[in-house]
């Protein structure tokens, strides 16, 4: 069987309106039919209507029109050049006919399938053109002893069952792909409701910070009068001893965390030093790669190094250290704050020797008075004793809350506005799939793509993945290639490609890419994938995501109104 160029003509000719008599000569397809029903002794060639020959010299053999149409049904004319017919030529302004066929071909009935040109160079060849000429009808002169059987009744037996089922899968497909449709309206709705609670939400706590912002002001202006009494004993040396404990809980916060992050960074540099010792036993030192051999001899170098005149700290040294202070270990803090109260703390017990009413109202007066003092400048405020009241710490927290809340809600509403604008390609119909993943195995990987997202390369031994590219936008591209039976190609025509790019870096190359041809298919499912160029490659997907627009069963298009 040989594959046709534009000369094959299917489908709207077998079902042509044109009727064809039985006194039509060979090969004369429907369309062509009223040129070649007229009962006449001579015959006006299509394409030079001037030139008038014998009817007796149709399919005779011999090419006698300029356009070869009088002879549809032999190969006489597959070859029309300046030099056919005999020159020089009745009627042409320059002796010869430069022109080309006025027929695309000979006809094929196919009675039981669907009519079809063949190429005139196929005609008599002694090779069955099934695929074209299904009746066999070409090889009528049987060179060679062929002889081609009649097979319509099977192949277009097998072809409407085929058609039948593509059919049936584009309706599948049409319904998975308004299904998708919904999922990606309700998406959208749903952010868009997300964007209007986000902004209410703003609303009140841009109030709710206004309020908190003048309720502490007034808490931290009525309290700012008052004595606060310090933790420990009084004087320089109290207020040292509870600056030296914060300090040392500081310290020992600090080495805490810092054992922490020295544990994960010996966590990954273990892991590389495994990823690089495997490098090196694996790597072939017979490929002559420059950059390669100076990793492998910078490697070599630095295990070789690996703990040479190294001084470790023990790990329990520093477990020791981290224990709480107590009697036990480290500093007891309880020897140097208990004790008797010092003087100055019969300043804080006056209180108790005045009646309940004297006491609130002298406290009241004097904070007025250290208050308005303060405010004035006339009284230094002292604020290095590093304590504040409780209302004024709940007060602060309170607007700290507020405000952390705000910022939130903020960059929530900025991340969501952003999604509502990006482009999820015809319809919205992508927001459906997104953070969906479809995978292939090709060889030795395993080929990954996730919608909207990115594309990754992950190797089936156990060396890691790799980023082929993080999705950028969608392009539209045409696509020309056969289509397979199964249906999981291209075909022909614009097809919506999704570009990821910014990926990997490649060894002494640029950054992977990946660009996603899609085609229409029941589901989703990665076909084929291609590297077209270094670092370059191409994804063909089937997806209903990419099938045409077919409205609901039973509901009228524009179109159809």
């Amino acid at each position: 069987m040989r594959q046709t160029g534009a000369l094959v003509l299917l489908g709207t000719l077998a079902h042509s309106s044109v009727a064809v008599s039985f006194g039509l000569p060979r090969g004369v397809g429907p369309e062509f039919a009223k040129f070649y029903e007229s009962k006449a002794a001579t015959f006006k060639c299509i394409g030079n209507p001037s030139i008038v020959i014998k009817s007796s010299q149709i399919n005779d053999n011999s090419c006698d029109c300029p356009d070869g149409s009088d002879e549809p049904g032999t190969a006489a004319c597959a070859y029309i050049d300046p030099l056919s017919p005999e020159q020089p030529l009745p009627g042409s302004a320059t002796g010869n006919t430069n022109t080309t066929s006025a027929l695309p071909g000979f006809w094929c009935a196919n009675e039981g399938h669907i009519g079809s040109y063949v190429p005139f160079m196929y005609v008599n060849d002694g090779v069955c053109d099934y695929d074209l000429c299904c009746d066999g009808s070409e090889e009528f002169a049987h060179v060679g002893g062929i002889k081609c059987e009649n097979r319509c009744k099977a192949i277009g037996k097998e072809y409407r069952r085929i058609e039948e089922e593509r059919k049936k899968s584009k309706e599948r497909s049409a319904e998975s792909r308004r299904a998708l449709l919904r999922d990606s309206a309700n998406l959208r709705r749903q952010v868009a409701a997300k964007i209007s609670e986000l902004r209410g939400e703003i609303s009140a706590l841009e109030i709710k910070k206004v309020e908190l912002q003048k309720k502490f002001e007034d808490v931290e202006r009525s309290e700012r009068g008052k004595v606060v009494k310090n933790e420990g004993q009084g004087g320089k040396l109290g207020v040292l001893l509870s600056q030296a404990k914060a300090r040392v809980k500081e310290l020992r916060e600090t080495l805490d965390k810092v054992l922490d992050q020295r544990d994960d960074l010996q966590d990954r540099v273990d892991k590389l030093e495994d990823i690089l010792t495997k490098f090196k036993e694996e790597y072939n030192p017979n490929f002559n790669d420059e950059g390669v051999k100076a990793a492998v001899k910078a490697w070599e170098d630095y295990a070789a190094s690996n703990g040479a005149g190294k001084d470790d700290i023990a790990d329990a040294d520093i477990m020791k250290v981290l224990e709480e202070d107590g009697e036990g270990s480290g500093i007891n803090w309880a020897e140097f704050t208990e004790g008797d109260s010092s003087d100055a703390d019969i300043v804080y017990n006056l209180e108790a020797y005045l009646p309940a009413f004297v006491r609130d109202f002298v406290h009241d007066k004097l904070n007025q008075l250290r208050v308005w003092l303060v405010e004035n400048g006339i009284l230094a405020d002292n604020p290095k004793t590093g304590q504040e009241s409780l209302l004024v710490k709940a007060a602060r927290e309170a607007l700290d809350a507020a405000r952390n809340d705000f910022n939130t809600k903020t960059s929530q509403l900025e991340e969501q506005e952003k999604d509502l604008e990006k482009d999820y390609g015809p319809e919205d119909i992508f927001r459906a799939l997104k953070g969906r993943c479809i995978s292939s195995d090709v060889g030795e990987y395993e080929y990954e793509l996730c919608w909207i997202d990115r594309t990754m390369q992950k190797s089936k031994k156990g060396h890691g993945n790799t980023n082929m590219g993080n999705f950028v936008r969608i392009d539209r591209e045409y696509a020309d290639e056969e289509e397979r039976v199964d249906g999981k190609s291209l075909g022909k025509g614009e097809r919506m490609v999704l570009r990821y790019e910014n990926g990997q870096g490649c060894w002494n190359g640029p950054n992977r890419r990946t660009d996603v041809w899609l085609a229409c298919a029941e589901k989703d499912e990665l076909w084929k994938v291609s590297e077209s160029e270094k670092c370059v490659y191409k994804m063909e997907v089937g997806t209903p995501a990419a099938c045409e627009d077919v409205g609901e069963p039973g509901v009228r298009s524009k179109d159809e109104l």
